[in-house]
């Protein structure tokens, strides 16, 4: 675990494609009609946004509910052998995230907060620092990721294993998240 020590409040940005593109790919944002990628017809349409690499054969898709409106952030989360896809479907989500510095810590320079409302979705690049938070109410979301980084992160919060395919890093002291002025 290390210590970031980064600015006292941040804002919660909209989700764009260019302003996520330090952390990874932002969803929902991908051309509907492209031909070569995609079929469309009057019944239903799909195309591709995104190939995700989670570095192993075996890729799960999560449900998770987040909970917590508490505004401050005092540890971020980052992974270390996958892309982890966050994609909200009950309400909207408030996702921060850093890079890592040069020593693999929480860049505090990087920091920022995106609102991402149902209908898109985040691919945070691997070892991309993060930490969720809702407005309001319960939020589930369907997570893609790595099954071992799941089985790593169950069983370090259970019992306190080390971790192995995650690495935490303690924010002192924490920071805000609030809204745009």
């Amino acid at each position: 675990m290390s210590n970031l020590i980064g600015p006292r409040m941040i804002s919660i940005e909209p989700l764009t494609p260019d302003a996520f593109a330090l952390y990874g790919t932002a969803l929902g944002f991908a051309a509907r009609h492209t031909p070569d990628t995609g079929f469309f017809s009057p019944a239903s349409d799909f195309w591709h946004e995104h190939g995700f690499a989670s570095g192993e054969a075996e890729t799960e898709i999560l449900w998770v509910v987040y909970r917590s409106p508490d505004p401050a952030i005092a540890r971020l989360e980052a992974h270390t052998a996958t892309q982890q896809a966050l994609i909200p479907l009950t309400g909207t989500i408030v996702h921060i995230v850093a890079r890592s510095a040069p020593d693999g810590t929480p860049d505090p320079q990087t920091l920022k907060a995106f609102a991402i409302a149902p209908g898109q979705g985040v691919v945070m690049a691997q070892n991309c620092w993060h930490a969720t938070r809702v407005l309001a109410g319960d939020v589930t979301c369907a997570m893609l990721t790595r099954a071992s980084t799941t089985k790593d992160l169950v069983g370090h919060l259970k019992t306190g294993a080390p971790l192995t395919e995650s690495r935490y890093a303690d924010i002192v002291p924490s920071i805000e998240i609030g809204q745009n002025r």
